[in-house]
Order: C-alpha cells, then sequence, then structure tokens
C-alpha cells in the first residue's frame, strides 16, 4: 500500500535554530529509545494477563504506542525537511531569522524575543514563531523602527529597541 504524503500547510516555515534542531532530536532519541521499550515492555506483561478485549492496560497500552509511532514518523518526516539556520545574516543590522529582539510598546513596557522556527515557538521563554503576525512585522527592520502589529485588542506600535544575533 503506497503512503501518502502530506504537504506541510502552506506558509508553515521550514526554518529551525540548532538549539531547536537538538530538542526534536532528543525527543524522537528519547520516544525511541526510552519510552517506547517501556511501553513495548508493559504491553507484553499485559498480553500475558490473558484477555485482551477487557485488559485495561493493553488497550492503553496500545494506544500509548500508536501516539508513540505517530510521533515519531512526523519527527522524523518533519526533521528531513527543516533547514538548520546556523549563522547570522550578513546585515545584522536588521530583523531577520534567529534574531534576539528587543521592542518596547507605547505603555513603555519591554519585551525581549527571539524569531523561531514554528516547531519551537514558545512565549514563555520569549520564542516567537517566524509565521506569527508580530515576527512578519519584525522582519527587515531596523534597531528604532516603529511597526504596527494587529492583536486580537486591536492595533499596537512597537519600537525595535535591540537586535542581536547569539545562540
Amino acid at each position: 500500500m503506497a503512503e501518502s504524503r502530506k504537504t506541510p500547510s502552506p506558509g508553515r516555515a521550514r526554518y529551525i535554530t540548532p538549539g531547536g534542531e537538538r530538542q526534536l532530536r532528543d525527543e524522537l532519541k528519547h520516544l525511541w529509545e526510552e519510552k517506547r521499550p517501556e511501553v513495548t515492555q508493559a504491553v507484553r506483561e499485559a498480553a500475558a494477563l490473558g484477555d485482551r478485549s477487557e485488559n485495561a492496560e493493553y488497550i492503553y497500552g496500545k494506544k500509548q504506542l500508536r501516539e508513540i509511532d505517530r510521533r515519531v514518523r512526523f519527527l522524523t518526516k518533519r526533521l528531513e525537511e527543516l533547514t538548520v539556520v546556523r549563522r547570522s545574516p550578513d546585515d545584522a543590522s536588521k530583523v531577520y531569522f534567529g534574531a534576539w529582539v528587543t521592542v518596547e510598546n507605547e505603555a513603555g513596557d519591554i519585551h525581549h524575543y527571539r524569531l523561531v522556527g514554528p516547531d519551537e515557538f514558545d512565549l514563555s521563554r520569549g520564542m516567537l514563531s517566524v509565521d506569527s503576525p508580530m515576527a512578519r512585522a519584525l522582519l527587515g527592520k531596523r534597531q528604532d523602527d516603529e511597526v504596527e502589529v494587529r492583536t486580537p485588542e486591536g492595533k499596537v506600535a512597537l519600537v525595535i529597541t535591540d537586535i542581536r544575533y547569539e545562540e
């Protein structure tokens, strides 16, 4: 049976930072080398208990294996299609992928963000997906440029106060 290939959603960046790639590879290794063998053993033990149709541990274990296998397939395929951005851009005075950007809003609140791929965004750590409206507004801009970003609360004006490139 031929395997159907899903194409990534349009506009989804295929870039990742070296740190993001490392996290995905670590997750894949953990799932494949530790979690899957552990769950497989638990399923084997549950199966040895007899009737599988009413064996909750067996049923739950099989479900866990399917979820692990689905995530392993996704990570394997995704890592193949990603491009790791390992170097800073030639013009480090502009905001590009991988930049640490400091912005200030009209109220004087300062926020720090790093523009990263969609696979590694985490706003609690300041990791902003390059596909997000704010990141798209920041791309190509320089220090002291003002950008306007649409948010659910309305338009917000931000001033770029710093741009850095580092891991």
